[in-house]
Order: structure tokens, then sequence, then C-alpha cells
């Protein structure tokens, strides 16, 4: 009974997913995954997830503070955490954090999903050279996330040092408790119309709060929204496609 019950239902490889940085994003990936599951394979479907939610405000105090081994550390131990509960398939969600993604993979045993590989894949096969990115200062500065575009053969492009600044702010002071302002928004069209004027052909929107302000519809680019992508490409890698 049980067996006829069970293969009457497609296979999943149960989710890992790493989140609370912040809680606003979360909640984004979740009704994401679901709604995306939902859309795959009808009826009652839902994604066969475990939520690790961490507290984002000791990580946030030590990523201004530069200590990443501490939140290597934390991350690491949380993900192996997720694979002994029974994880197949482990995501971080959120893109900052993924600055540690090598010291998560090295300590555990199952795939896991990196959110500027799936990134990358979408936009080389929508035939984007040139991609903006606009996200936290970590992201936009450091090499972690832009060396594994280039890798795959990018050349992205983020906005001026006070924009970046800005947006930072933003991100940290608004997105992340959930807080959406006009002004604000109006901040980061302008940001993503001067990375068009700088040759832009597209714009990735590398911060997983970034879509709460912008989207297809106020913005002169093609929009690459990694939290959706991200999302997808979790779920692929669940279903082995």
């Amino acid at each position: 009974m049980s067996e006829n019950f069970t293969s009457a239902y497609p296979s999943s490889k149960r989710i890992g997913l790493l989140g609370g940085m912040s809680a606003a994003s979360s909640q984004l990936y979740y009704a994401e995954l679901c709604r995306l599951t939902q859309a795959e394979r009808g009826g009652l479907s839902s994604p066969d997830l475990m939520l690790r939610s961490l507290d984002f405000a000791p990580l946030e105090a030590w990523m201004a503070a530069g200590n990443w081994e501490a939140i290597a550390n934390t991350l690491s131990r949380e993900a192996c955490q997720l694979q002994a509960a029974g994880a197949e398939v482990i995501a971080l969600a959120t893109n900052t954090m993924h600055n540690v993604a090598e010291e998560i993979e090295a300590v555990i045993d199952v795939p896991f999903v990196h959110i500027a590989d799936a990134t990358a894949a979408a936009l080389n096969a929508a035939g984007s050279k040139t991609p903006g990115l606009i996200g936290t200062q970590f992201t936009m500065e450091q090499t972690f996330y832009l060396d594994r575009l280039r890798d795959q053969g990018l050349d992205p492009l983020v906005p001026g040092a006070s924009s970046r600044s800005l947006i930072n702010d933003i991100i940290f002071g608004e997105l992340c408790k959930g807080i959406v302002q006009e002004d604000s928004t109006d901040t980061f069209i302008k940001a993503a119309s001067e990375l068009a004027f700088d040759g832009a052909d597209s714009l990735i929107l590398g911060c997983t709060e970034v879509c709460m302000l912008l989207n297809e519809d106020n913005t002169p680019l093609p929009v690459f929204d990694t939290t959706a992508i991200h999302c997808e490409a979790i779920l692929k890698a669940a279903w082995d496609r």
C-alpha cells in the first residue's frame, strides 16, 4: 500500500536551506520554492524542505567587523547539522554569505547549489555578456562573487562607489527589515539606469532582497532575479534535473 502510494508521486531529494540572512529573503525563498513546486507538480505538492533560520544579528556584526572566519565556522556547522538531519541538497538563501561557500562545501558530502553559478548559467543561456550587478557592498566589491561570474565568461559591472554605499545602507537598514520605501526604489532605479548607460546589457538583482524594489517593469534592462533563479536551480538539483 505505501509503495503504491509513494510511487504515484515524483521523487525529490530533501532540501536543506540555510536562511534567516535576512528573514525577509527567507520568506521570499520559501514562497518561491512552493510556487515553483506547485506549478510543476500540481495538486497539493510542496517542496521537501528543511529551513534552518539563523539569527542574522551576530552574523551581520561579524560581517561589519570583517570576521568571515566566524561566519564560515557557524554556517559550516549548521550545514553539517542539516545534512545529519537528512538534507540531500544544501543551499544558502543569501548572495553575500556565499563568500564562505567554499568552506561550507568542504565539510558536507551532499550537493551545494551555488547562487552565482545558477545566475551565470541563466545569463549565458540568455546571451548576456555584460551584466550590471546590484547587491550589498560585499557582493559588489569583493571577488568571491564577481570572479565566479567572470570564470563563466561574463564581464560584470557595478555602480560607482557612492551608489554602492547608499545601496548597501538601504539593503541593511530597510530591506532586511521588510521595509520598502519609494525614495529607496528611486535610488535603485537610478543605479540600474547608470549601469545601462555604462554598457550593461542586463541586471543581476544580486541581493536576495533587491527584488522587493526592482523588477522588469521599473528598470531599463532585462532583470535576472537571483532569488528566483536560485530557487529554480535548487529544485532542479532536488529533482535530479
